[in-house]
């Protein structure tokens, strides 16, 4: 299966293009829409140029389909919709592919799909490392939340 359009939309809204290197919430460098590396490996660099939306978009599309598609589609076990999708595959972007041995992956490969469960378990995965300690990250709370309502939907 593949991202739709409204899934690409949708992760640009959760990643929020930035055209300058910054550090994301756990302190690791980032450029465009949530990207850590180049096409070729490089890591970026807070001494990185600026890029433009186009190449940000170049980058996060890249990395959806030669990495983050490909572990969401060996991970899921059974039929899902679009929305579906796209919200699993948003959550492996910003997760890493490590993310489909989880049991939000289990429970829905086991046909388990209702409210409470997907709610439950998209929201187990709000917490970054900070300074060395797990630390809930109240954006990482809000973005699963809307995570699990476009799973729902």
């Amino acid at each position: 299966m593949n991202i739709s359009a409204n899934g690409i939309a949708f992760i640009k809204n959760e990643e929020q293009f930035r055209s300058k290197p910054y550090l994301d919430s756990v302190g690791v460098p980032t450029i465009g829409y949530g990207s850590t590396v180049y096409e070729n490996g490089k890591d970026v660099t807070l001494k990185d140029a600026p890029i433009t939306e186009k190449r940000a978009t170049e980058l996060l599309i890249h990395k959806l389909s030669t990495r983050y598609l490909p572990a969401v589609n060996k991970g899921l076990k059974v039929a899902v919709n679009q929305n579906q999708f796209d919200a699993l595959a948003s959550f492996i972007y910003n997760v890493g592919p490590g993310g489909t041995d989880s049991t939000l992956f289990k429970k829905i490969n086991y046909g388990i799909k209702d409210r409470a469960t997907i709610e439950y378990w998209f929201g187990v995965w709000c917490k970054g490392t900070v300074n060395c300690k797990k630390v809930v990250l109240p954006g990482l709370v809000a973005r699963r939340k809307r995570e699990a309502n476009l799973f729902l939907k």
